[in-house]
């Protein structure tokens, strides 16, 4: 496929993001945190609606809770968490009931994916955990619902990217109908 030359640091970007399972213990700062956040609080939303809260754990029970509800080793070595959840009753429904509040905490999670990335830090999506766990550790309101944690980190000295393994273009793209 054809790369526009208008494009070339925003396909960078994308390509230079990857799940990281391997995590320096060096520090995150704050201002970067919150840098990172603020682009997160930018991404669309249906309606506007904007249907999502964002928390971020670094140490204290908090930690321990994540730690517990997703069992796996490389997870305990980010220094930063970011929990990013949803209000389903703040969110846009379509006519027939589809509530679209996991699809826009999915946009806002991307951006602090890519926004990572480009303060060098690694990130990966973790949706497999146990909620009750996390809702319970966090405190959260009956209304508020964890979507997916991420860690947050400077990658480990000698983390390698993998080579991305996606489908060619022509098998994901239709023009038309089905």
């Amino acid at each position: 496929m054809e790369n526009f030359n208008v494009f070339p640091r925003f396909y960078s970007l994308i390509n230079e993001r990857y799940s990281c399972r391997d995590y320096s213990p060096r520090p995150v700062a704050t201002e970067m945190i919150r840098t990172i956040l603020d682009t997160a609080r930018l991404a669309p939303s249906a309606c506007n609606r904007q249907p999502w809260v964002f928390i971020v754990v670094e140490d204290g029970e908090e930690r321990d809770a994540l730690v517990s509800s997703y069992g796996r080793d490389w997870f305990n070595s980010a220094p930063v968490y970011i929990v990013a959840c949803g209000n389903h009753s703040e969110a846009w429904h379509r006519a027939d009931g589809k509530d679209h509040t996991d699809v826009d905490v999915a946009i806002a999670v991307e951006h602090i994916c890519l926004a990572a990335t480009t303060f060098g830090l690694g990130t990966c999506w973790v949706c497999n955990f146990d909620r009750p766990t996390v809702s319970e550790g966090l405190g959260l309101p009956p209304e508020i619902e964890p979507v997916a944690i991420i860690p947050l980190g400077f990658p480990a000295e000698g983390s390698v990217r993998p080579e991305k393994k996606r489908k060619p273009i022509d098998d994901i793209v239709k023009w038309g109908k089905f």
